[in-house]
């Protein structure tokens, strides 16, 4: 039995614009000035803690928490008024109704997100029946620690080995190797090509297509 692991925002959906203008709300509510776009993007993966450690280290640890708090309620402030659209990037349904129609083969996700955001953007797109394992930041410590890789393996007794995890950051690709899982890099997400290949990704794709042979569709 195969296993493949996605991430979700930068992987499967176009998340980075509801991202980038919530955390900008949120330094905005505090008087603090946001980081500039690129810097906001980069750490897009990693759960709101450690995002804000890594958007703003000289803040206090108080303040860090305030904001990022305040960056969950303009997050959900801008996707209930449906203001930044959060599109599935191109080929990946197509992508994922091939691979639920595998026998052999299992779908999961393994997101920095929390359990409600993956859940309405799952919602949204109509796509949870097509995954058995869902492994969010609520529950387990930021990638790259492997936590999330090892539970969803425990979840659905897929061995190491025969799992692939596919993710847009080189967290992601930290995370699948310290799990002993394949690491597959999507260049079309937050994190460019070569910051993946220096992670250590075993392979970089650059569209949903390229997938297909990794992952043994004809």
């Amino acid at each position: 039995m195969r296993l493949v692991l996605f991430d979700c925002d930068g992987t499967l959906v176009d998340s980075g614009a509801l991202i980038v203008a919530a955390a900008q709300d949120a330094f905005a509510e505090f008087g603090q000035p946001a980081p500039d776009e690129p810097t906001l993007r980069a750490a897009i993966g990693l759960s709101v803690a450690q995002c804000l450690e890594f958007w703003r280290p000289d803040l206090p640890v108080a303040d860090q928490a305030a904001i990022g708090r305040a960056f969950g309620r303009h997050y959900w402030k801008h996707r209930t008024a449906g203001i930044h659209a959060e599109p599935l990037f191109p080929g990946i349904l197509a992508l994922l109704d091939r691979l639920a129609a595998q026998p052999d083969t299992l779908l999961g996700i393994v997101t920095g997100n929390s359990r409600r955001g993956l859940d309405a953007i799952l919602a949204h797109h109509e796509l949870a029946e097509r995954f058995v394992t869902l492994q969010t930041a609520c529950r387990h410590p930021s990638k790259p620690h492997p936590a999330m890789v090892l539970e969803a393996l425990a979840e659905t007794g897929a061995r190491a080995e025969d799992t692939v995890v596919i993710g847009d950051t080189s967290y992601d690709v930290l995370m699948a190797r310290a799990a002993g899982t394949l690491p597959v890099g999507v260049a079309w997400g937050n994190h460019p090509a070569e910051r993946l290949v220096e992670a250590g990704a075993a392979h970089v794709v650059h569209a949903a297509t390229d997938l297909h042979p990794i992952l043994g569709l004809a």
